[in-house]
């Protein structure tokens, strides 16, 4: 069962500014939300309040309805991170980065590893150092998580960035077929959203605060 995640009124402070406050959510299985709003309204904040990366300025985050505070190992085991930069080491090759990931995470077999490159069309590129890979080649070694067994909760910092016209649409894809999975996606993006499942929702945060 995937968990429940809730903002309690939330309030997120950065550098003396409140970005936002009294901020409502109540995400379960098959929910999408994807958060928008100009550069600086607080969106990758958000993102890291409800992974437990930052604390609230005010309110809560809760998981299943408890304090997100006192369940650090259980987060750990439902949660998908992938923040905007690429999270990966650009002296290892995309078969190595991903074996280590899944060492770190969710465990997952050399075969399952194989795949997931092909799938994000890295077939023939699993041996080559990163450094050497384009920025959208990168971004697909830090997608290819996602098409390995995963926890219920993604939460992605502009995934769609560097990524082609096909690269956007198979991620659509994948994302909405999460979600009818029962899975729960939380996504910042500037990218409108063509392919949203049934539990699409849309977050604009406001203009920066004076």
């Amino acid at each position: 069962m995937t968990p429940t995640l809730q903002a309690c009124d939330l309030g997120c402070e950065r550098d003396a500014r409140l970005l936002f406050e009294h901020l409502e959510l109540q995400l379960k299985a098959g929910d999408l939300l994807q958060v928008a709003g100009p550069n600086g309204s607080g969106k990758t904040s958000l993102l890291r309040l409800l992974c437990g990366l930052m604390p609230p300025a005010e309110g809560e985050v809760r998981l299943n309805g408890q304090p997100l505070a006192g369940q650090r190992a259980h987060l750990a085991r439902h949660l998908l991170w992938i923040g905007h930069a690429a999270g990966i080491k650009d002296v290892l090759t995309p078969l190595e980065n991903l074996v280590w990931l899944c060492a770190l995470n969710q465990r997952a077999d050399r075969a399952a590893v194989w795949q997931a490159l092909e799938q994000v069309g890295l077939q023939g590129f699993e041996d080559v150092p990163c450094h050497t890979l384009s920025a959208g080649q990168q971004r697909r070694v830090a997608l290819a998580r996602l098409y390995l067994p995963a926890p219920p909760i993604w939460i992605l910092d502009e995934p769609f960035t560097a990524l082609d016209t096909q690269g956007v649409a198979q991620l659509e894809a994948r994302l909405a077929r999460h979600c009818e999975q029962g899975g729960l996606v939380v996504l910042t993006t500037h990218h409108p959203l063509t392919c949203r499942p049934a539990g699409y929702r849309l977050l604009e945060l406001g203009q920066v605060r004076p």
